[in-house]
């Protein structure tokens, strides 16, 4: 049962780019992936460039990320039918004339591209580009992949938990945050056309033997200045990924089970729906921002869940 309000639009969604996978698990083979309950199949051709398809050959309804690529050319590994990146069947095998295919015979092709080690999918013409992070595209900071973290929960509530300040001390003290110094500092936020910014300079829990991953040792209480994205980073760099990486491991399982916990579990983006306080500024400003462009929606038919 769901409480009132208004929740993700999924149709709205569609038009927006996601990620669904890390570029390097995606190498000569099809890789199968999930977005908004639609099955992809995520393929490289010759250029190397990511295409995305439906996950479903016509004919018989196998999954083609278990078939193969053959130039640029996607074959499914039941009757060997051959799909170009636009969804058209290239040849099937079984006529006298391969070439000759039904009109009918083509599958969903998406828009994909691949950018900050990402491949990102709209299943829809996108009504945004990707936001700009030129950190991540400058050859002097690190790219650190982490995850992916598999939690069984609505895809807005792990967003607002990434920009939840005031659950640092609590839920990973000693790591992020510290019980001693609870009170969430002033931040700042606000909106560049589509996408939301905010910055924040707060008390951090100082580096410990087991997780040395932060940059600003001081004399005083260490305090830690960050941008929420693909990890990236422009100090340690020596330093082995696995160390930030068996670091946010250990972050991501003592979130995941308080925020499985969430009800209801989609986000309500109506404001009356759940009490907010001045240090949620981020999450209300989240909040007003996908009702005011239009990605959530009260509905009903726009609020299926997608598989999770």
């Amino acid at each position: 049962m769901q409480a009132p309000g208004a929740f993700a639009d999924m149709t709205a969604l569609r038009e927006c780019w996601h990620p669904v996978m890390f570029g390097g698990e995606l190498a000569d083979r099809p890789a199968h992936a999930d977005l908004l309950g639609q099955p992809l199949v995520l393929w490289r051709g010759r250029d190397g460039r990511p295409r995305a398809n439906t996950d479903l050959c016509v004919h018989r309804g196998t999954a083609l990320s278990l078939g193969w690529v053959n130039g640029d050319e996607l074959v499914c590994p039941y009757h060997g039918w051959r799909y170009r990146a636009d969804g058209r069947c290239a040849a099937i095998p079984q006529l006298e004339d391969p070439a000759r295919v039904p009109r009918k015979a083509r599958i969903g092709a998406f828009g994909c591209q691949e950018r900050y080690g990402l491949i990102w999918v709209a299943l829809a013409e996108p009504r945004w580009p990707l936001p700009e992070v030129p950190e991540l595209e400058d050859g002097t900071w690190a790219l650190v992949p982490a995850g992916p973290y598999r939690w069984r929960c609505d895809a807005a509530r792990q967003v607002e938990n990434f920009t939840d300040f005031g659950h640092f001390p609590w839920v990973h003290p000693g790591l992020l945050g510290d019980p001693d110094r609870p009170v969430v500092p002033r931040h700042e936020v606000f909106t560049e056309g589509n996408v939301l910014r905010y910055s924040i300079v707060r008390p951090e829990a100082a580096n410990t033997d087991d997780f040395p991953v932060f940059g600003n040792e001081q004399a005083g209480p260490p305090e830690r200045r960050s941008r929420y994205v693909l990890i990236g980073r422009n100090y340690n760099l020596g330093q082995p990924a696995g160390v930030i990486q068996e670091f946010e491991d250990t972050i991501f399982g003592q979130d995941q089970v308080v925020v499985e916990s969430q009800r209801p579990e989609q986000v309500p983006f109506d404001l009356a729906a759940e009490l907010h306080l001045k240090f949620d500024a981020v999450a209300v400003a989240y909040r007003k921002a996908m009702r005011g462009l239009g990605l959530a929606t009260s509905a009903p038919e726009s609020r299926a869940v997608a598989g999770r």
